[in-house]
């Protein structure tokens, strides 16, 4: 089952829900997100609820994301991940990275918010 992403608009912060695969073989979240923000979005929710794989190509992808939104003064949130996706952000030590929400309200009221940089 190859990715489907369906993308909404909550308060303001651009929703994306994935569903199947985020592996190398579906580059389409990246090039998705990329787009939207050359067309001026900055703050991001990533739904992985119906995420049903995910491999270390597709934390990859989600890596990249991150980083591209926070290069362009914005955020990235993910939301309702899978316990799988737990599994495999926690083992990679990657929840350290991302901020990880189960509640879509709360993962919303985030990504609005700049992130501090510390010195």
């Amino acid at each position: 089952m190859s990715l489907s992403i369906t993308e909404r608009k909550v308060e303001g912060v651009c929703v994306l829900e994935l569903s199947g695969q985020l592996s190398v073989l579906e580059p389409e979240l990246r090039r998705r997100v990329l787009k939207l923000m050359d067309d001026g979005e900055r703050h991001f929710g990533l739904d992985l609820a119906n995420l049903t794989y995910l491999d270390s190509c597709g934390l990859g992808e989600l890596v990249a994301c991150l980083v591209s939104a926070r290069n362009r003064s914005g955020e990235l949130k993910l939301l309702r991940a899978t316990p799988r996706s737990r599994e495999i952000l926690h083992v990679t030590k990657l929840d350290s990275v991302f901020d990880v929400f189960d509640n879509e309200a709360a993962a919303i009221a985030a990504a609005k918010v700049p992130r501090k940089v510390s010195a």
